[in-house]
């Protein structure tokens, strides 16, 4: 009988795979729950980045629509389209502001994409959690991206 030897991947069996930078891989889906296993499967100091991310939009925008796409979370309005996501890099988590451009004061990162902004959070950043309500309540208000 052949054997094969399997790469053994240091994630086997516990749980969703990290890609690169240590983005989660979790399949695509809507709602609360996708969103919470990708949160859950942050790696370290990013998880409590994605909880705090999470907490705080859910706050602020009570009936925020969840998905998961692209191995990534998106937070819009029902209907109208995305109007921010997130996603780990090795040495960051992404915030990206699908209409970032229209916001006061904008995201601090530019982007190739028209009307995005982002805001990278590094280990150990203090968060501006006035500065992120501000976002979150502005970036819900403006027509979101239909991707």
């Amino acid at each position: 009988m052949p054997t094969s030897k399997k790469k053994t991947d240091k994630n086997s069996g516990s749980g969703p795979k990290l890609l690169s930078g240590g983005n989660p891989q979790i399949p695509k889906g809507e709602g609360d729950k996708p969103v919470q296993e990708y949160v859950k499967a942050m790696p370290g100091w990013k998880g409590k980045v994605g909880k705090r991310i999470d907490r705080l939009v859910s706050k602020t925008v009570p009936d925020v629509h969840k998905a998961v796409k692209w191995n990534q979370p998106f937070y819009g309005n029902e209907g109208d389209g995305w109007f921010l996501s997130f996603r780990c890099y090795t040495k960051y988590v992404q915030v990206q502001f699908l209409n970032g451009t229209s916001l006061d004061p904008m995201p601090p990162k530019e982007s190739k994409h028209p009307g995005m902004r982002y805001l990278d959070v590094h280990e150990g950043d203090d968060l501006d959690e006035g500065q992120l309500v501000s976002w979150f309540e502005q970036a819900s208000k403006h027509p979101g991206a239909t991707l």
